[in-house]
C-alpha cells in the first residue's frame, strides 16, 4: 500500500481516564528502499498514551511520536504556531465557514481517522505500551507496526497483548527488523485470523533454526489463521531456505503479493527447471527452482513480485515471465545487475499487463530495453530507470507512448540531456501522460534549454520534481518551474549551484556591468520591497507561486542569500526544508524562515557558519512540530542554542550537532535529559575535538 500524503491534524480528547493526541502525516521513503512501489494507501498514526511522569521517560517512539501537545487556543481560541494550515484540510462536513474549528470539528475528524482501515499505528514494544494497546483494541484498530521487538519476556508479553486485544480485527501487521521467538510469533499469528498483510522483513530470528512451522499440527492451525493473507514480505532474510519458505507460503493459499528482495537466491537452471517437488526442497538455501515451482502453483493469484537485489540472471527472468497463467501487475528488479536488454524485451512480450516496473540499478540495460518497455507495456503507470548509465536520449524517445504513466524515475542517468524526453511528451496527440512524479536527479548533462522545453509539457498533474545535482541549471529553470508547475508539493534543487536570488524572487537579472562581484543586495532589496510580510503576494514567477509545497530542498545552492530567502520562504504548510551549505544564510534569514514556515517537521541547516545563538533564540519558538534537526558544522552555535531548542521544540526525535566546536558533551547530555523522547543525538567531535587525533 502506498503511503499517501494526508494533511496533518491533531486534537485532544479528554475523559476521566485518558488524554491523547493523534496525528496523521505523510511518510516518505526514509528507512526503506525509495524505489519500491506498492499499491493502495496508508497513513501512519503514532499513539502516545497519557503517562505519569515516572513512566514517560521510559516510553520512546523510534520514528514519530504524536506531535501534538495541548496549547492555549487549540480548543477554539487563538491557534498555536503552525496550526493555521490545518483547518482547510478538514472534511467539508466539519470545516467551519470562518474562524477556527470548535472542539466538535476536531472530534468528528478524529473519529473519521480512527475508523479508517488503512491507518497504521506504530507501537514500540515495551511494557509502557500495554495500556495503549488495550485502548486501541477497544477502537477496532486494524493496522499496526511493532518496533524494538526482540526475544525478551517483555516482548512476549506485548505480542500476547496484541493477539488478545487487537488480533481479532487486525488486518495488517509489520514486524520488520524485529527478533521475535518462533513460539511468540506463532502465538501472535494464531490470534490474528483476519490478517491480509504480513511484513517479516529482516526477522532473521524466525528462520535461523529452520524449524519454523515444522510441526504439522502447528502449521495447520497457522494455515487457518492466514487463510485470507494477501501480501507477504520476506525481504532481507539471510537464513530463509526452501523448506521454511514452503512451510510458510503453504499457510497462505490466497497470497497475491510476495517480496523476496535482497534474499540470497541460488540459480541452477537446467532442462528440468521448476520440476522440483517438496521433498527436494533445500533446508539450507533458497533456490530459484523452488521459487519457480511456487510461482507456477500460484500463477492465477500472484499479481506482484519483488526480486530486487537477488542477482536474477536473464534466463531466470525469461523462465519466470513465461509461466502459464501468470499475469503480473507489479515487478521490482532493482539492482539485478546481470539482466540483459533481450531478457527485458522478452518480459514485456510475456507480461504486457504490468503497471509497475522497477529496473533501477540494472546496469547492463541500454536504450533497447526502454524502447521495448515503451512498446510492450502500454498500461505502465510507474517506471523506475534510476542508475541506468547506458541510457541515452534515444531510449527516452518512445516514453510518450506510455499514456498512463504517473511516475518516472530517471535519476543518475548521466547521459540524458532531456531534449528527447521533452519531444516525446510534447509530441503526444491529445493530453500528455498524467505524470505526478518525475526525477532527473544527478543528470549532470541537463541544460536550461532542454528543461525549459520539458517543463511546459509536464502539465498541472505534476506534484514531485527532483532536479538535484543538475549543476548547470540556472534562474531560467527556476522561473519556468514557478510559472508552469504551481501545484508542486515536492521540489528538490540541491546542488544547483547556479541558482541565484533573482531566480527565487522572479526578478530580472542585473546587467553584466552591475553584476560584477557579489550580488547587489541593495538592488535586490529594492526590487523585492513589494513582497511584504506577513501575507506576501506573488509578483512574477517567484518561488511564492508554489504555495502547495510540502518539501523544499535548496542544499548547496551557495549563491542564495537572505535577500531572497527572507522574502520567498513563506509556506505555512511546508513540512521539510533543507538549507544546508548556504554560507550566506544569517540569523535574519533564519528568523524569517521560522515565521514563514511554522509547520516544519524536518529542517537541515548544516554548515551554515553564520547562524548564532541569538538567531535560534528568536526562531525556535516558531517550530513546535520540529522532529528532525541537522545543525552539524555550525561553528558559532553553543549550548545556548540547545537550551532554546529544548524549551521550544518538545517533539524532537533526532538532532545532529556533530562538528560544532562551541557545543560540549556535557551540554548534549543535559539536552538529552531535558528531552527524553529524543532517540538520536549525533555529537561526533563536538567541543572542538582534534580530528587528526580522533581519526
Amino acid at each position: 500500500m502506498v503511503r499517501r500524503k494526508y494533511p496533518g491534524w491533531e486534537r485532544r480528547e479528554n475523559d476521566r481516564n485518558r488524554s491523547h493526541w493523534i496525528t496523521h502525516r505523510q511518510q516518505g521513503t526514509s528507512g526503506a528502499d525509495p524505489n519500491r512501489q506498492q499499491l493502495g494507501r496508508k497513513w501512519d498514526v503514532h499513539f502516545l498514551p497519557k503517562l505519569r511522569p515516572a513512566e514517560s521517560a521510559g516510553l520512546h517512539f523510534p520514528e514519530s511520536i504524536a506531535r501534538g501537545r495541548r496549547r492555549q487556543g487549540c480548543d477554539g481560541g487563538v491557534a498555536a504556531p503552525g496550526d493555521a494550515h490545518l483547518y482547510s484540510e478538514l472534511p467539508a462536513s466539519v470545516r467551519p465557514k470562518r474562524g477556527l474549528p470548535r472542539e466538535s470539528a476536531w472530534y468528528c475528524a478524529a473519529r473519521n481517522a480512527l475508523q479508517e482501515s488503512h491507518v497504521r499505528y506504530n507501537i514500540p514494544v515495551s511494557s509502557s505500551s500495554l495500556p495503549a494497546i488495550k485502548r486501541l483494541g477497544l477502537r477496532g484498530i486494524s493496522c499496526i507496526s511493532l518496533t524494538n521487538l526482540d526475544g525478551s519476556p517483555a516482548s512476549h508479553e506485548v505480542l500476547q497483548c496484541v493477539a488478545d486485544h487487537l488480533g481479532p480485527h487486525l488486518q495488517s501487521l509489520c514486524l520488520g527488523g524485529g527478533s521475535p521467538t518462533e513460539a511468540s510469533f506463532v502465538a501472535l499469528i494464531l490470534g490474528c485470523p483476519a490478517l491480509r498483510i504480513l511484513d517479516l522483513s529482516g526477522c532473521n530470528s524466525l528462520f535461523t533454526s529452520g524449524m519454523l512451522l515444522a510441526q504439522p499440527e502447528t502449521a495447520q492451525r497457522v494455515q487457518q489463521a492466514l487463510s485470507g493473507l494477501r501480501e507477504l514480505s520476506l525481504a532481507s532474510l539471510r537464513d530463509l531456505a526452501d523448506l521454511s519458505f514452503n512451510r510458510l507460503s503453504s499457510c497462505a493459499p490466497s497470497l497475491e503479493r510476495l517480496s523476496l528482495a535482497y534474499c540470497h537466491l541460488t540459480f541452477e537452471l537446467g532442462p528440468a527447471r521448476g520440476s522440483l517437488g517438496p521433498q527436494d526442497s533445500s533446508p539450507s538455501q533458497l533456490s530459484f527452482c523452488n521459487l519457480l515451482r511456487f510461482v507456477k502453483e500460484r500463477a492465477a493469484r500472484l499479481h506482484a513480485l519483488d526480486l530486487s537485489g537477488t542477482g536474477l540472471p536473464p534466463e531466470a527472468l525469461q523462465a519466470l515471465g513465461q509461466v502459464a497463467r501468470l499475469r503480473l501487475q507489479e515487478l521490482s528488479l532493482h539492482s539485478c545487475r546481470d539482466l540483459s536488454t533481450e531478457a527485458v524485451a522478452a518480459l514485456c512480450c510475456q507480461q504486457p499487463g504490468l503497471t509497475s516496473l522497477d529496473l533501477s540499478g540494472c546496469s547492463e540495460l541500454a536504450d533497447g530495453a526502454i524502447l521495448a518497455v515503451s512498446r510492450g507495456l502500454r498500461h505502465l503507470q510507474r517506471l523506475s530507470l534510476r542508475k541506468l548509465q547506458r541510457l541515452t536520449d534515444a531510449g527516452c524517445s518512445a516514453l510518450g507512448g506510455l499514456r498512463e504513466l504517473q511516475s518516472l524515475d530517471l535519476a543518475e542517468c548521466c547521459l540524458l540531456r532531456g531534449r528527447a524526453l521533452a519531444q516525446a511528451l510534447g509530441s503526444v496527440r491529445g493530453a500528455p501522460p498524467p505524470l505526478a512524479s518525475l526525477s532527473l536527479a544527478h543528470c549532470s548533462s541537463l541544460k536550461d534549454a532542454s528543461v525549459l522545453s520539458l517543463i511546459p509539457v509536464l502539465g498541472p498533474s505534476l506534484r514531485v520534481l527532483d532536479l538535484s545535482s543538475c549543476v548547470a541549471l540556472t534562474n531560467q529553470t527556476m522561473q519556468a518551474i514557478c510559472t508552469y508547475l504551481t501545484q508542486l508539493s515536492v521540489l528538490r534543487l540541491a546542488w544547483c549551484k547556479e541558482l541565484q536570488d533573482w531566480g527565487l524572487l522572479g526578478l530580472q537579472e542585473p546587467s553584466e556591468e552591475t553584476s560584477q562581484g557579489p550580488q547587489p543586495h541593495r538592488e535586490l532589496e529594492h526590487q523585492a520591497s513589494s513582497l511584504k510580510d506577513p501575507s506576501p503576494q506573488p509578483q512574477g514567477p517567484s518561488l511564492l507561486m508554489l504555495q502547495a509545497l510540502r518539501e523544499l530542498d535548496l542544499t548547496a545552492c551557495s549563491k542564495l542569500t537572505d535577500a531572497s530567502l527572507t522574502k520567498v520562504l513563506q509556506f505555512p504548510q511546508l513540512r521539510r526544508l533543507s538549507l544546508s551549505l548556504l554560507p550566506a544564510l544569517t540569523d535574519k534569514g533564519l528568523v524569517a524562515v521560522a515565521r514563514g514556515c511554522p509547520s516544519l517537521e524536518r529542517l537541515a541547516l548544516s554548515h551554515c557558519s553564520l547562524l548564532s545563538d541569538e538567531g535560534w533564540a528568536q526562531a525556535a519558538g516558531s517550530w513546535p512540530r520540529l522532529q528532525h534537526l541537522n545543525l552539524s558544522s555550525c561553528s558559532q552555535l553553543t549550548a545556548r542554542t540547545l537550551d532554546s531548542i529544548g524549551q521550544a521544540c518538545r517533539q524532537l526525535q533526532m538532532v545532529d550537532v556533530a562538528l560544532c566546536p562551541g557545543i560540549s558533551i556535557a551540554s548534549v547530555r543535559r539536552f538529552q535529559a531535558q528531552l527524553p523522547q529524543v532517540t538520536c543525538v549525533q555529537s561526533r567531535f563536538v567541543g572542538g575535538a582534534d580530528l587528526t587525533l580522533t581519526l
